[in-house]
């Protein structure tokens, strides 16, 4: 079944595109990031890509997909994980609670 519009109760409308992606943006899990840390994200997974912001303390963050990187030793123990929380934005895992040691979200496409 195809569904061209959706129903919206505040009387507007809203296609069935928009409808996908804020159900796919509802499935992405969010996770917080260590206590009192301002976090670095990097252009890439590791330490030698720059810095393009720091998040605030107390943020959390979508983890989209992880993939490996420069091993990092953070609150959360020491991993070569990194999450990626935006198209070209990466942070280390070992600054997330993620709850596990390993992957929790799909692995990054090259």
């Amino acid at each position: 079944m195809s569904v061209d519009r959706v129903e919206v109760l505040d009387g507007g409308e809203e296609t069935a595109a928009d409808a996908a992606v804020t159900m796919a943006a509802a499935a992405v899990p969010y996770y917080p990031v260590a206590p009192g840390v301002r976090l670095n994200v990097r252009s890439g997974p590791g330490t030698s890509y720059p810095i393009i912001k720091v998040l605030s303390e107390g943020i959390r963050v979508a983890i989209y997909c992880q993939t490996p990187g420069t091993s990092v030793t953070g609150p959360y123990g020491t991993t070569n994980i990194w999450d990626s929380i935006a198209s070209g934005e990466y942070v280390s895992d070992a600054y997330v609670r993620t709850g596990s040691d390993g992957y929790v979200r799909p692995r990054c496409s090259s």
